[in-house]
């Protein structure tokens, strides 16, 4: 099981959503991060979801980061 960390800045998020689905499917913790600035979009059920600026700050989010196994950027 590996950690997976997917930042969100766009508005399209399809394809993103698709990975993630595929990332739970596999067993996986998944977080996904939206910066500010971004459109909030529906994610599956089982993605942790965070925003930063509302709920994480900078440097929460670069903890996550170098915590995370795998990091995606949208």
């Amino acid at each position: 099981m590996a950690t997976v960390l997917h930042l969100l800045k766009g508005s399209d998020a399809a394809l993103a959503r698709s990975v993630m689905e595929q990332n739970v499917r596999a067993g996986d913790q998944v977080s996904a991060v939206f910066l500010e600035g971004s459109a909030v979009v529906e994610l599956p059920g089982a993605v942790r979801v965070r925003r930063v600026g509302a709920d994480l700050s900078y440097a929460e989010l670069l903890e996550l980061i170098f915590a995370s196994d795998h990091v995606i950027t949208w």
